[in-house]
């Protein structure tokens, strides 16, 4: 199983759901970089679940335990490695499911790929509890953007057809993108908030769930950053946005939107505005022939419904070959939006300084 990112750095997520700990370990970060713990924490609350009736009731504190890597708040340039530790696992809820196929779950494809050899409980590595560690990644990707004068952010743009505002993708600010990751629940407007919320405790009453859009932007990004073909910026975010479980579709800029359009209106006109070269729209989202052109990248994730519902549902007991009638016990988020917003994001940041660090021009 590769579970291993590699490009300008190389991002390694290990653990199961159920098992003692999660963790990852970062690679050919640079040397000196300040890291804020405090600041890291409070990126990983965001992903916690909330006591709210909008997630699972697992409850995790997703404290990392810094191994290697980091020495008095600065990166070594060595490899920074974190483990966390899983305290409130319910094991006993998959004791008889683990040989029925879940629908919507990888159990069937996991015990094919792994011939019946991998974890089944809570979906093993193939949980999202994996994410965790993503944010850690994430959240000490962000600080080193930081550094560089880069800022990235988002927000639920929509659940299950309730639409809040987009990003203005010629405009949006850096002080626009850190106040949404301030808010509880992250939308630009609080009236879409209110229907949001609705919609997914109804789904939880109705023994069901839903899924909704993610929103994710960068701003201060340079341009002249990525590579053409297979190396493009818009395939490292990508490769890395499909890393969180549930994430069943990616867009850039107008994305499919563009399939509908004449050439005319989905064309940006390039122009000088401040001693710079800008485009007055934004429909390629940031990012021409995989590379950056130095305007906000802006890109947009879909996630489907949380597969574990309450209902009965038909399945196989993939061992003995026979039908049966599933009935899902456990905890489960009845919409994993919202705790994915900082997962879109942190897989953004890992992107982002690995691109950086591609660049042959860019010194360490």
């Amino acid at each position: 199983m590769s579970s291993c990112f590699n490009g300008g750095i190389t991002v390694s997520l290990f653990g199961e759901s159920h098992g003692k700990g999660i963790g990852v370990v970062l690679d050919n970060l640079p040397s000196g970089e300040i890291i804020d713990l405090e600041r890291i924490g409070a990126f990983m609350a965001r992903r916690a679940p909330k006591k709210d009736g909008t997630s699972t009731t697992r409850s995790e504190k997703d404290i990392p335990e810094i191994l290697s890597g980091l020495y008095e708040g600065k990166t070594t340039g060595t490899p920074l490695a974190a483990v966390i530790m899983n305290t409130d696992q319910h094991s006993g809820d998959y004791g008889n499911i683990s040989h029925i196929a879940r629908p919507a779950h990888a159990d069937y494809t996991g015990f094919l790929r792994y011939d019946d050899a991998n974890d089944p409980r809570g979906g093993g590595h193939f949980s999202g509890r994996i994410t965790a560690p993503l944010c850690f990644a994430g959240a000490v990707c962000g600080q080193i953007l930081e550094h560089q004068g880069i800022t990235t952010g988002a927000h639920i743009l929509s659940i299950k057809g309730i639409s809040d505002e987009h990003f203005d993708p010629v405009n949006v600010t850096a002080e626009q993108l850190e106040l949404v990751k301030s808010r509880p629940f992250p939308t630009l407007s609080e009236f879409t908030e209110t229907e949001m919320r609705e919609v997914i405790n109804a789904a939880r009453m109705d023994l069901n769930s839903v899924g909704g859009i993610v929103e994710c932007a960068a701003v201060g990004f340079p341009a002249g950053i990525g590579s053409p073909m297979l190396d493009g910026l818009e395939n490292i975010i990508s490769r890395i946005v499909f890393a969180i479980p549930a994430v069943k579709g990616i867009e850039f800029g107008n994305g499919f939107g563009c399939a509908d359009m004449f050439g005319s209106e989905n064309n940006d006109e390039f122009t000088i505005k401040d001693g710079k070269v800008i485009t007055k729209t934004n429909n390629h989202g940031g990012i021409l022939g995989g590379i950056s052109s130095g305007m906000p990248i802006i890109f947009r994730a879909a996630f489907k419904p949380t597969p574990s519902i309450l209902r009965p549902q038909n399945s196989v007991d993939f061992k003995s070959m026979t039908e049966q009638e599933l009935i899902i016990k456990g905890r489960h988020d009845p919409c994993v939006v919202p705790r994915a917003v900082p997962c879109v994001e942190a897989a953004l940041n890992i992107a982002l300084v690995s691109a950086l660090l591609e660049d042959p021009r860019i010194r360490r």
